[in-house]
């Protein structure tokens, strides 16, 4: 179905933005990206992350250092390099340029019916 590879498309572009919006935060886990991305309903498995993480890594993006966890067990500990951040920067100009965008072709699509509140759109 068209609509679900579109659909498809989008979630994977918006995943990696708001995986380097978590990782622009600082020093992050994996756990952490993942915790987060499944609270958003971004990704249902945690599998996806591992391999975003791995071509964020071979790109220049990210780096990690092994830091010792809770339990004694080493874990990475994922930040964004300079590439990364200046990378996350341009993305971030991209974003507010592709919202301005689409939310205004969204209102050109909306009209208010004269008779209530609801909004319908033209078809």
């Amino acid at each position: 179905m068209i609509a679900e590879r579109i659909k498809s498309q989008l979630r994977m572009g918006v995943l990696e933005y708001c995986a380097m919006q978590i990782l622009h935060r600082g020093e992050v886990y994996a756990s952490d990206i993942i915790e987060e991305l499944l609270a958003a309903k971004l990704i249902s498995v945690e599998g996806v992350i591992y391999p975003l993480l791995i071509r964020f890594k071979n790109e220049g993006l990210v780096e990690y250092d092994w830091v010792n966890s809770e339990n004694g067990l080493p874990k990475k500990h994922y930040k964004l390099t300079e590439t990364g951040m200046s990378t996350m920067r341009a993305l971030d100009q991209t974003w507010d340029g592709l919202y301005a965008t689409t939310d205004e072709f969204r209102q050109k699509n909306t009209v208010v019916s004269p008779s209530d509140s609801d909004t319908t759109t033209k078809k």
